[in-house]
């Protein structure tokens, strides 16, 4: 399994500084947020997005995706969320990016109506992401934030740069242990998100495995199944500004995880 961070975990931190962040603690690749209040987003022009590739090309780490906010179950005219998904494919292709992260954003909607809306969009886009060669990933988040709720919109995209983000908290919250979340995700998964917090009444971040997030049981899980792909340690410090520095805790981290998937491996 490869490594990489959120830069929601160092936020508005110029592009130099995360390539060498990574570089130093030897993650293999990042997700960027893809947001106006970081360096790359949707409205970043062309100069800017070739600098990015450079850069991170230089420090010999990977862009593995963008984290973008458009929410393809939400009630929004199909023309703005096809519009907003269609920018953020185009980024992430600029950007050699292999993934590009939606949410769900189903709100109050009826479960069958936001199911099939956010199917529909996830479709549409899906010949323009195979083009550019991004994957489309729908996180398990918000209105879906369970296994069995993204696969219930994968499953009739059936289209292979459409899958799913596993948010390790997310289906926590929402009632399943990693035995229960994989195999649903399984077919679609292109990569997890790791991260650990004190309770589901308190998410406020922590060093990861310090928790209550059964993190050593999902690396297990992935490990049985053979998979080999990237656990992304995402580090909510935008949300908590009272939190610790990234910097501080990266190094730990990532030895925190080796740990984990040499033990999966061994087992």
């Amino acid at each position: 399994m490869k490594l990489a961070f959120s830069t929601l975990g160092v936020p508005g931190l110029p592009l130099p500084d995360v390539a060498r962040l990574a570089r130093a603690h030897g993650y293999d690749g990042v997700e960027l947020r893809a947001h106006p209040e970081e360096p790359v987003h949707p409205g970043t022009g062309p100069r800017e997005r070739a600098a990015a590739v450079a850069e991170f090309a230089g420090a010999g780490v990977g862009i593995l995706a963008v984290a973008g906010y458009v929410r393809v179950a939400s009630p929004e005219p199909d023309d703005t969320v096809l519009g907003e998904l269609s920018a953020l494919v185009r980024l992430a292709g600029d950007l050699g990016a292999r993934y590009a992260r939606v949410f769900p954003g189903g709100g109050e909607s009826p479960t069958a109506e936001a199911d099939a809306t956010a199917a529909r969009r996830l479709g549409a886009v899906a010949p323009l992401a195979a083009d550019l060669g991004v994957h489309v990933l729908l996180e398990t988040h918000d209105s879906h934030r369970r296994a069995q709720d993204v696969a219930r919109i994968l499953g009739p995209v059936g289209h292979p740069n459409v899958g799913a983000l596993w948010d390790v908290l997310h289906t926590w919250l929402g009632g399943e242990t990693p035995v229960l979340s994989f195999p649903p995700l399984s077919p679609h998964l292109g990569y997890v998100q790791v991260k650990d917090v004190a309770s589901a009444e308190d998410t406020a971040p922590l060093p990861l495995g310090s928790g209550a997030l059964p993190l050593p049981d999902c690396v297990r899980v992935l490990g049985r199944a053979g998979w080999d792909g990237w656990l992304c340690w995402e580090y909510e410090k935008r949300w908590y500004p009272q939190a610790a520095e990234f910097q501080q805790l990266a190094g730990p981290g990532r030895e925190y995880l080796l740990g984990l998937v040499d033990g999966a491996r061994a087992a």
